[in-house]
């Protein structure tokens, strides 16, 4: 796998490196990427030559929009008028003679995927993988990039690698994130216009070293001893960071298995501190372009233990709501949660800890990306809440907000099933 970077070909796991007065875009403007479509303005930048005048210009089928940037400090930028979703477009930076050229850039609507090795885990390790790749190749306008693990002390201008340049599927879809493309590809099926998929996540890491040092402040996270990706603060140096220039739409996340028996106290604190202060950040990044309050949708932690007696997952799922049970609620709004307690997978080669069924998770993320992030009305993307609760002596009848259907069980209810031996389960309802 390579790239064409300063006029030569790289190994894509190869470290970027500056070229000085060298004009190029930045490490994550490639050929065949997504760009953020309108209302929002995608931001383009790059590196020159000090003081050298960057022509820039967009051409595609539609219309051509010429600007220009000045070299400052080594960088250039160019924020785009509003673009329409669809493409494709060539987008070309020039200074005299000298030019830079991407293809095939598609516009519509961007979306971060972030967290551990749930996130991580990879198209080619879920259920039915050899049929999903074979399906992709129906989603040429459902982009993939992904950013190569990496640490840094300070915080990063550009990426220090990257690890799958801007591609269309199937090509190395096997080895990117399978709830990311699964997301993407199921917001596609309803919206109708391309997607463009950044994945930047590392396995086994807490959330503190996705946070910023403000962030891990507001929370009174203070660095502990050690060294490796734990450490506070090194990926969103290196791996977040980098990004904050570029227009997204929002941000699914899957973490929160590292923080089971570190800082599990704090994570109440932490992640809601981490989203707003990723929506700032992304914000001021773009010249308030990404919005302010972006929609940032999470997957609660699946079920990986049978007969545990720890309380472990259980609070870190009650902190995944900032100790709500739900959301959006008014300390995370304009999030969104996919449930994934009833998708255990014990058998799982990859560890119990790692289900393979990611296509139930990515659905439900992107019910409630329909419902908070477009605004689709009517869509279940939260389970039922009980609108009625009345008791009595012989039973507990609940009335619940929407349908439900349960199957009775010995394990479900157990409680109230001591209390109430005729209790009737919501399914049940009709009978009272």
């Amino acid at each position: 796998m390579a790239i064409r970077l300063c006029g030569v070909f790289i190994l894509v796991a190869a470290s970027i490196q500056d070229c000085d007065g060298v004009l190029r875009f930045a490490s994550y403007y490639q050929d065949h990427m997504v760009l953020q479509k309108s209302p929002e303005r995608a931001v383009v930048w790059g590196y020159g030559s000090e003081g050298a005048q960057v022509k820039f210009t967009l051409s595609g089928q539609y219309q051509q929009k010429i600007s220009q940037a000045t070299v400052t400090n080594g960088t250039w930028r160019v924020t785009l008028d509003p673009v329409e979703a669809g493409g494709p477009y060539n987008v070309t930076a020039a200074v005299q003679n000298i030019t830079a050229v991407l293809t095939d850039v598609l516009f519509g609507d961007i979306w971060l995927c972030g967290g551990q090795s749930n996130m991580l885990f990879e198209v080619s390790q879920i259920f039915n993988a050899s049929e999903e790749l074979k399906r992709a190749a129906h989603y040429p306008h459902v982009r993939t990039f992904m950013a190569t693990l990496a640490q840094s002390k300070t915080e990063q201008t550009d990426l220090i690698d990257v690890q799958i340049p801007w591609s269309v599927p199937p090509l190395y879809l096997s080895g990117f994130s399978a709830v990311c493309w699964l997301f993407g590809r199921d917001l596609y099926d309803k919206l109708q216009y391309p997607i463009g998929l950044v994945e930047s996540c590392w396995g086994g890491t807490p959330i503190e070293p996705w946070c910023s040092p403000r962030a891990l402040q507001h929370c009174g996270l203070l660095q502990e001893p050690g060294g490796g990706p734990k450490v506070n603060s090194v990926l969103w140096n290196a791996m977040i960071h980098p990004l904050l220039n570029m227009t997204i739409k929002g941000a699914i996340w899957y973490q929160g298995e590292a923080n089971t028996n570190y800082h599990q106290e704090k994570y109440n604190c932490s992640f809601p501190a981490m989203i707003d202060d990723w929506r700032m950040a992304f914000h001021q990044g773009s010249g308030g372009q990404t919005a302010l309050d972006f929609p940032f949708g999470f997957v609660q932690l699946s079920t990986c233990e049978k007969k545990s007696k720890s309380d472990a997952y259980p609070n870190i799922r009650w902190h995944q709501t900032a100790d709500t049970g739900f959301v959006p609620n008014p300390r995370m709004q304009k999030t969104f949660m996919a449930v994934a307690m009833d998708l255990p997978d014990e058998k799982s080669p990859y560890g119990s800890i790692h289900p393979r069924d990611k296509q139930d998770v990515a659905f439900r993320l992107s019910l409630g990306a329909r419902a908070v992030a477009y605004g689709e009305q009517d869509v279940a993307f939260r389970g039922p809440f009980p609108s009625q609760i009345l008791s009595t002596p012989k039973y507990l009848k609940i009335t619940y907000d929407q349908k439900v259907s349960v199957t009775p069980s010995e394990n479900i209810f157990e409680q109230f099933q001591q209390r109430a031996p005729n209790f009737l389960f919501p399914g049940d309802i009709n009978q009272l």
